[in-house]
């Protein structure tokens, strides 16, 4: 019954209020803080609980009045209103009483490169990119270009970015693996539809304690920068490349004209892709089914489809298919895709946790 499954929460959430009050909890500031963390982690289910049990017992009285003569008629009315709250609240609290991801209120680097299309998959990680941005700016987060390779007519081969903001992980963690895309490029002349493919990747960002790298294990290259830039592209070596031996990953960043700068921005990205890596073999080994968040770029394993002409964006996970595609990339409208796909997750979890 989920009524027991909840009285131990509220049990250790008055244990903690007790030991909050012990002057001898109060002049340790370490427990303090630890105990503190734990009571405001608990509280979102405390509060659900207490709401969810007495709905329990208002439907138990309001049921033992139906056959009153005086309060019948009210009771019934009552019982309108408290069951489906009743039902709501059990969803609620199925969704608190889930694990929770370590990583959900992280901030995350955003990588979107360029796959099977030319220069038309370039166009299209620009737009993706510019799109994320507006649904960041809705969500009050911050976007910092970490690194940028161009292409053509304004294109990028690929674009990595660090958005900050509580619940970014949580928020866009869905968003990983190959984007199709099928519209007329600007550089087709015959009004003829091309399909190209992107990838995402979705990463928290992480802090030494959780990465730990061997300096014996990087190679750090300094180079000239290429491309479009500042004054100092192409005249210092600003430029850094960053290979990790053991795994063969490979960064390269080159936006800032601070070779300081470049190398510090390199090692966020592969500490991130590094916790990355690591979490997926972690996952693998849970579930044999786990697929990586990108594939090889090319027009399968797709997760999502943008067709420009019928203005249609389909989520191919949950069957979800919206006539709206103009609206939700000029808008960063993404809470229309993204939230169906945390709850169809959710649910999966549920199920899994026999809740």
């Amino acid at each position: 019954m989920l009524k027991d499954k909840l009285l131990p929460f509220l049990v250790r959430y008055e244990e903690i209020s007790k030991l909050l009050s012990d002057p001898s909890i109060a002049s340790n500031i370490a427990r303090m803080t630890e105990l503190s963390k734990e009571q405001s982690n608990l509280e979102p289910i405390k509060d659900k609980a207490q709401e969810y049990i007495s709905t329990l017992e208002n439907i138990e009285e309001n049921k033992s009045l139906l056959d009153d003569n005086e309060l019948g008629d009210l009771a019934k009315e009552e019982l309108k209103e408290l069951e489906p709250r009743k039902e709501s609240l059990e969803e609620e609290i199925k969704v608190l009483l889930l694990p929770k991801d370590p990583n959900d209120d992280k901030n995350i680097f955003l990588e979107i490169r360029a796959g099977a299309g030319g220069d038309e998959a370039a166009l299209f990680v620009s737009d993706l990119f510019k799109s994320y941005v507006r649904y960041a700016e809705n969500m009050g987060w911050k976007v910092e270009i970490v690194s940028a390779s161009e292409g053509v007519l304004n294109g990028y081969k690929e674009m990595i970015a660090l958005i900050k903001g509580h619940g970014a992980y949580s928020k866009l963690k869905y968003e990983g693996g190959t984007h199709r895309v099928q519209r007329v490029p600007q550089t087709e002349s015959q009004g003829r539809v091309h399909t190209s493919a992107v990838t995402v990747a979705v990463m928290p960002e992480v802090d030494d304690v959780e990465v730990n790298i061997n300096p014996n294990d990087l190679k750090i290259d300094v180079m000239r920068s290429s491309g479009n830039g500042g004054q100092s592209v192409n005249t210092t070596d600003s430029a850094v490349r960053i290979t990790h031996l053991p795994t063969g990953l490979v960064v390269v960043n080159q936006d800032g004209k601070s070779q300081h700068k470049n190398k510090d921005a390199a090692m966020k990205i592969l500490k991130a892709r590094l916790y990355d890596m690591q979490q997926q073999e972690q996952d693998a080994k849970l579930s044999a089914e786990r697929k990586t968040q990108v594939g090889s770029g090319d027009r399968s394993g797709r997760i999502r489809t943008y067709n420009y002409p019928q203005n249609r964006i389909s989520d191919h996970r949950i069957n979800l298919t919206l006539y709206r595609l103009d609206a939700i990339m000029e808008g960063g409208l993404y809470d229309e895709i993204i939230d169906p796909l945390i709850t169809h997750y959710q649910s999966l979890a549920m199920s899994a946790a026999g809740l």
